[in-house]
């Protein structure tokens, strides 16, 4: 039988932690309280939040396989970014969970952004222990240059929370422009990942 690498166990256990986040997330959904089209339109704000804070877990998980699959070697600070990254994003159920029953107040939108601004900077951090594990000249190294995506995130989350004080609906844009930023996995990484 054919050992586990440490990234491979690194993924293994981060997927795991992946699912109970979303299983979580999904525990919360509730139906309506009726069977009408005011009490599904009362759900709606909620459905909003869950699906694009589902999107942002599987853009991570996503992007994060791309990422540990280009990584050759891993290093006690990897595994703490890692578990820094997946602490922030442990968080996700319970602000989704207050938008959806309060969407238009300031303080859950803020939440919610301080929330997906704390994951934005422990990837990027994550990303450069692994660089700083594997040397400047590695696949991952070569594959993000600039990283401007990386780089562009925090900030878009940063006026998100700003924003959220004269009207939380301009925040909730702003986060899914960032999930719709990252959508797609970067190519450079999964061309890096088929180079290893």
């Amino acid at each position: 039988m054919q050992r586990l690498s440490e990234t491979d166990r690194l993924e293994a256990f981060s997927d795991g932690v992946m699912a109970v986040i979303i299983t979580i997330m999904a525990f919360n959904v509730k139906p309506p309280d009726g069977a009408s089209l005011s009490a599904f339109h009362r759900l709606l704000p909620g459905l909003f939040v869950y699906v694009l804070s589902f999107a942002m877990i599987g853009i991570y998980w996503n992007n994060h396989h791309h990422l540990l699959r280009a990584t050759g070697r891993m290093d006690g600070a990897v595994m703490w970014a890692n578990l820094h990254l997946l602490f922030w994003l442990s968080l996700l159920p319970i602000v989704t969970a207050w938008v959806g029953h309060y969407p238009l107040h300031p303080l859950p939108a803020v939440s919610y952004g301080a929330v997906g601004l704390g994951s934005a900077l422990a990837y990027w951090v994550l990303v450069r222990t692994i660089i700083r594990a594997n040397g400047s000249d590695s696949a991952v190294a070569r594959a993000l240059g600039s990283d401007l995506k990386g780089r562009l995130s925090p900030a878009l989350y940063a006026a998100g929370i700003g924003l959220a004080f004269a009207t939380s609906v301009l925040s909730y844009v702003i986060y899914a422009a960032v999930a719709v930023m990252w959508f797609i996995p970067d190519r450079r990484l999964a061309e890096a990942q088929e180079a290893t």
